[in-house]
């Protein structure tokens, strides 16, 4: 049976899947959009490619460059998680107004606690540092025994990571049913 036109275009697409997937977990290669055409950015991606892992740059992709590409890509998929830092130095403090990914992560952590203890407040996750955030932080750090600023230094941060991680834990009385 010979090799049909959609069958060529659906293998390109593949292979640009898996060079669009390695380009968010290796920033030198290039991000290209899966369209099924081998065009130049394909050529240029796979170039790319082929350069980051000691391959000749030829931008074709022979048996050579597809059992790469399908090993890397492999490889990232099986991982480990990468650990993701989120808050941005030791000397930092996350304070009412700040809006972003932080706070997200913060009220998401915060909303975790509220929701496993009696008494903790959950809280919207919603990435704005509002007033019910700060005033759950104020809960955390009465618990704690730390002053009650209602904001995030690495102190309150690492507690509520910990407290995250070891959710069973008895940091805060009175676990939640």
């Amino acid at each position: 049976m010979p090799y049909t036109n959609a069958q060529k275009k659906q293998h390109i697409r593949e292979l640009q899947t898996y060079l669009n997937a390695i380009s968010f977990l290796n920033g030198h290669i290039p991000t290209i959009v899966p369209d099924g055409v081998y065009g130049k950015e394909t050529i240029f991606a796979v170039k790319m490619f082929q350069r980051e892992y000691g391959l000749s740059e030829t931008g074709s992709t022979d048996s050579v460059t597809w059992n790469k590409v399908v090993s890397v890509y492999r490889s990232y998929m099986r991982s480990e998680p990468v650990a993701y830092n989120a808050f941005p130095s030791a000397s930092y403090v996350a304070h009412l107004g700040e809006q972003g990914q932080l706070i997200y992560i913060l009220q998401a952590m915060l909303n975790d606690v509220g929701k496993n203890y009696d008494n903790a407040p959950e809280v919207n996750v919603c990435g704005q540092y509002n007033m019910e955030t700060s005033n759950a932080v104020r809960f955390i750090q009465k618990k704690i025994g730390i002053p009650q600023s209602g904001n995030v230094d690495s102190t309150v941060w690492n507690m509520l990571v910990s407290c995250c991680e070891h959710i069973n834990g008895t940091l805060l009385r009175g676990k939640k049913n």
